[in-house]
């Protein structure tokens, strides 16, 4: 039950984050605003890849599912978590550029500039992991063929195949660490930069300011290399079905969940756009 709620809370939370901001023409004109609806809808989309499964498997405690469906639900889930790396990448980019050269905000983060960034996104984030798929479905399967996780993933899909997969697995991790070094290490940088002009402003108001922009960003940054960090950067010896799964739900449930709460609850300009949908809303009834 505990999990429906929190499955149910987060599409809306999510949904409504979206919608809040596609309802004011202003917002979704700004490309800050446009990252966040995005940001998401691609929440939504991941734990409606992931969850409804778990809810399954509680209920009946063991559910059949297809090969091919399995690869699917493998397939979404590491582009949908490729293609949020990339986004949040992009939101590093935005903020980085309106705080450290805000004069050429305009002219840089153009509608056009900002369609490219976002296509760019999605494209990289759904054709990454093609090479994983492409890797799984050269492996022999002779069973038993009973997946001990939550969801269908890529290391208990390995160790259903009844050769060798040191090689898939291996090739697999460096491509994945590649991935996401290279976009910690942009993150990172951005950030340094953003860190620098702050602490050279010397009016204090505008410091602030500045930091509350990106401050919701740097949170969702944490949580999100903080949880891969988790998976990547462990000893060998720690390595346990039961490790993994504990951080797949925290990675697959509490992110999305968490993420429209730091969104709504520290921007004022989503807040005054519920306020003002909730006027209307009143001024109608009335």
């Amino acid at each position: 039950m505990i999990l429906l709620l929190i499955y149910f809370l987060t599409v809306s939370g999510n949904m409504s984050v979206s919608l809040l901001i596609l309802a004011d023409k202003h917002l979704i004109q700004t490309p800050m605003y446009l990252f966040i609806s995005t940001l998401s809808f691609l929440e939504t989309l991941y734990i409606n890849v992931t969850v409804p499964f778990m809810l399954m498997c509680m209920w009946r405690g063991k559910v059949q599912i297809k090969f091919n469906h399995c690869l699917l639900q493998m397939y979404l889930l590491h582009s949908l978590g490729i293609t949020e790396n990339y986004l949040l990448n992009i939101m590093a980019y935005d903020r980085m550029v309106a705080i450290c050269n805000p004069l050429r905000y305009h002219t840089v983060m153009t509608s056009k500039h900002c369609t490219i960034l976002l296509s760019s996104c999605w494209l990289l984030g759904f054709t990454s992991p093609i090479i994983h798929l492409v890797s799984v479905l050269k492996l022999p399967f002779c069973g038993p063929n009973t997946i001990n996780h939550v969801f269908c993933d890529l290391s208990p899909l390995l160790k259903l195949s009844c050769m060798d997969t040191s090689f898939t697995f291996i090739l697999n991790f460096l491509i994945s660490l590649c991935i996401i070094s290279c976009t910690f290490f942009f993150v990172s940088v951005t950030y340094i930069r953003i860190i620098i002009t702050i602490l050279r402003m010397s009016c204090t108001y505008g410091r602030k300011k500045a930091f509350s922009t990106c401050a919701s960003h740097l949170t969702t940054v944490l949580l999100f290399y903080g949880s891969l960090a988790f998976i990547y950067i462990r000893p060998k010896v720690e390595y346990s079905l039961e490790y993994d799964k504990l951080i797949a739900v925290n990675y697959s449930v509490l992110i999305p969940f968490l993420n429209p709460i730091i969104y709504s609850f520290r921007n004022k300009e989503i807040k005054n756009t519920f306020k003002k949908l909730l006027n209307r809303y009143k001024n109608f009834r009335a």
